[in-house]
């Protein structure tokens, strides 16, 4: 029984970044040899153990033979005669196909140290053409390490390109699309991960609502200038929405498809709703006008996310060369905070009742509102 560090803790080790999780394979064991030695078995589709102390995961090693269409359409074999080259020829890219031994030493069947120093993204074999979520993952990893010069590899392009054309990114599952989607918006280059899906024909293909988030200059200068400032995803995937004219049922059908969170799904229908009135609102600020404006978005009862959008307006103002001062924009956060302070309470105890109630509210937080601003 032999183990290996493999994967992405090898990669980044190599780069000189952070590694967040050790991956290990395990070689000449067994399921019950794992068992024994204290292992607790986790893998459902082929035998993966956490570690009984780190509760890191050890995977057997294991071959992969294509049986089906799609990321799930394979058989596992798993046996103590399987080699770690046998192993690591399964994986996707050269660079994560590098394994470290116990005492440091690599092993790297497939030049993955030399794809590392070309900055180089590569597939390990042919056999990465028989699993489309390979074409997302790739997509990503251009997106993470896009500021430090890596690129896709001309051939895995092609690759990429005849898998798509030969119909087998069809075979991705919306919810699988949306995980790699999820991950690629908190990377630090979003916008590389639309034009590396469009460059191989597969975002039409997967995720067609946002093809033009890899033509539209705005929107990629957005996406990078939220990784920038650490925006949430939330606001990135809104960003893709904000300069194009899109209906609702287009955003909610999006929504439906890819069974979105209800954060990125409602901040995309603020965006898409209300993105050019709180610019307006803003541009000229008045009592009336910035009461509509948090009526409209819901701002009283839904802060956080009124918040949120703001920061995508601001992002919109910056790139379409009219930018909205910070000051504005803390000074609409503010005042919304002092609005919140007011309660219906007041207004009960004077004996209003029914509409009544929420009509003296307005009118007291629109009498706030104005005061803040000549105040300011």
């Amino acid at each position: 029984m032999k183990v290996y560090l493999v994967g992405g803790a090898v990669r980044d080790k190599l780069l000189g970044i952070p590694v967040k999780d050790n991956d290990w394979v395990v070689i000449g064991s067994t399921p019950d040899e794992m068992i024994n030695k204290g292992f607790q078995p986790v893998g459902q589709d082929f035998p993966v153990f956490l570690h009984p102390k780190t509760k890191e995961e050890y995977a057997l090693a294991r071959t992969e033979r294509k049986s089906g269409h799609g990321y799930a359409g394979f058989t596992f074999h798993t046996s103590p005669d399987v080699t770690l080259e046998e192993d690591l020829i399964r994986r996707d890219l050269t660079i994560n196909a590098i394994a470290e031994n116990e005492t440091g030493q690599l092993v790297d069947p497939y030049n993955g140290q030399q794809d590392l120093a070309n900055k180089q993204l590569r597939h390990v074999s042919p056999a990465f053409q028989e699993d489309p979520l390979r074409i997302l993952r790739v997509a990503r990893f251009a997106a993470r390490f896009h500021t430090l010069g890596f690129s896709v590899a001309t051939e895995t392009n092609q690759l990429m390109k005849a898998m798509v054309a030969g119909g087998e990114a069809a075979w991705l599952v919306p919810e699988r699309v949306w995980q790699e989607t999820a991950r690629a918006l908190t990377e630090s280059s979003p916008s590389v991960f639309f034009t590396t899906l469009a460059q191989c024909d597969a975002l039409s293909v997967v995720l067609p609502e946002l093809e033009s988030s890899a033509d539209n200059k705005l929107i990629q200068q957005a996406l990078e200038l939220s990784a920038e400032n650490q925006l949430d995803p939330e606001i990135r995937l809104a960003l893709c929405f904000a300069f194009d004219d899109i209906t609702t049922q287009s955003v909610k059908d999006f929504a439906n498809r890819l069974k979105l969170p209800s954060l990125f799904s409602e901040l995309i229908n603020l965006t898409v709703a209300h993105t050019k009135l709180a610019k307006s609102t803003m541009d000229s600020l008045s009592g009336e006008a910035l009461i509509g404006l948090y009526e409209k978005t819901d701002a009283f009862r839904r802060p956080d996310r009124f918040l949120q959008l703001l920061k995508v307006v601001g992002i919109h103002g910056q790139v379409t060369k009219q930018p909205l001062p910070k000051t504005t924009i803390d000074r609409v956060a503010s005042i919304l905070e002092h609005c919140r302070k007011m309660s219906a309470r007041e207004f009960v105890e004077q004996g209003y009742k029914g509409k009544e109630i929420g009509e003296q509210l307005r009118i007291a937080r629109t009498q706030q509102i104005n005061v803040s601003l000549s105040d300011d």
